[in-house]
């Protein structure tokens, strides 16, 4: 809605240069050549030139804003670097510095010839002078600086402590609980890019893929509702970048925050790049209870294992144990003994075997 109301806005500006521009030509063609000025013929060709400018400003617009964002993008990346205590300094030196090139105008201007010439040169000296001052000698405006520290700070711990959520820890909806206990603090940040990825998976034509887009715009609005936290959607895009994950990556260098994702590939992408992740599959796993060999629990075996005699059972959250003569067990729930515990990159696996099996060998031996 902005870009079109931007682009009619080009439009009328272009028509309104086109007709005063052609209008002006016109009386200085005929002022010149001494011929008579006659007001239809003049309107007719202004409307004409200022309708012909319209159009050439309206077909370039895509191109003027385009790079009215890249401008806008280089001069925040720009700003980001530069401390908030400096711009306050820096603003207040200029500020005065015109101000006393101004009053200082007011007798130079009187000067013949020069005097406005002088005026201006004057004035953008003070100006440059006032900044120059300022900011050598901030360590000495602690009155002013005082006023922009904590609030600096409050938005430099606020940048840092950013949570950007991509698209499969959207859809995965375990982000929602996590947010509920209080253990993410911050801000939680969805791109609009993000954004715009979910709802042309809800509106795919494949079943699978509409339902989990309808899924994660659920679970967006349940972070909205239920989130103790603030969520704020970004509408900052990177034109230039195709991939989300990609822009995931560049905005968060942008903001200093941090990727929350379950996306294996995208978490060693930033791990490359020295962008700070928080993996949910890698918390899922941390927090699951540790088991020691030799300790005993009940396991429900459910089916045959890939070795032979094998029985494979799964722990609450999901671990599977791996049970050595389990298979004359399935479909019972029996007490095994953990004999050793395996850690993957798909998760952990635990071994086990029956305990009255120990018990037998124990008896024999």
């Amino acid at each position: 809605m902005a870009k079109r109301i931007f682009r009619m806005f080009l439009l009328i500006c272009g028509f309104a240069l086109g007709y005063q521009l052609v209008s002006t030509s016109i009386g200085a063609i005929t002022a010149f050549a001494g011929m008579e000025e006659t007001v239809a013929t003049t309107i007719g060709v202004s409307i004409f030139g200022g309708s012909v400018c319209g159009l050439i400003s309206y077909l370039i617009s895509p191109m003027l804003i385009k790079s009215a964002r890249r401008i806008n993008n280089w001069i925040e990346t720009a700003l980001k670097s530069v401390p908030t205590q400096d711009i306050a300094v820096g603003v207040t030196g200029l500020v005065i510095g015109l101000l006393v090139g101004a009053l200082l105008g007011l007798a130079l201007h009187r000067i013949p010839l020069i005097g406005n010439y002088l005026t201006a040169l004057v004035t953008l000296f003070t100006g440059y002078l006032g900044t120059s001052l300022m900011l050598n000698r901030k360590e000495e405006m602690t009155f002013l600086t005082n006023l922009f520290t904590r609030q600096a700070r409050a938005d430099k711990s606020g940048a840092r402590s950013a949570k950007i959520l991509d698209t499969s820890v959207i859809i995965d909806g375990r982000i929602v609980d996590i947010a509920a206990t209080g253990f993410l603090e911050g801000v939680i940040i969805v791109p609009g890019f993000v954004l715009e990825e979910l709802r042309h998976i809800a509106d795919s034509s494949d079943t699978l893929k509409r339902n989990r887009g309808r899924r994660g715009l659920d679970i967006l609005n349940r972070i909205q509702k239920e989130s103790h936290i603030p969520v704020q959607i970004v509408e900052h895009d990177f034109d230039d970048i195709p991939e989300v994950d990609s822009k995931l990556i560049k905005l968060a260098k942008m903001l200093k925050g941090k990727i929350v994702t379950n996306d294996y590939n995208l978490n060693k992408v930033c791990e490359l790049q020295g962008v700070p992740v928080l993996n949910i599959n890698e918390l899922a796993n941390a927090i699951k209870p540790v088991v020691l060999p030799g300790e005993e629990m009940p396991a429900q075996i459910i089916k045959d294992g890939k070795e032979i005699g094998q029985g494979v059972a799964y722990l609450d959250d999901g671990t599977m144990v791996v049970v050595e003569g389990g298979r004359r067990y399935i479909g019972e729930t029996i007490d095994v003994v953990v004999t050793s515990v395996l850690q993957t990159a798909a998760g952990r696996m635990i071994f086990a075997k029956p305990k009255n099996v120990e018990k037998l060998s124990g008896v024999r031996s």
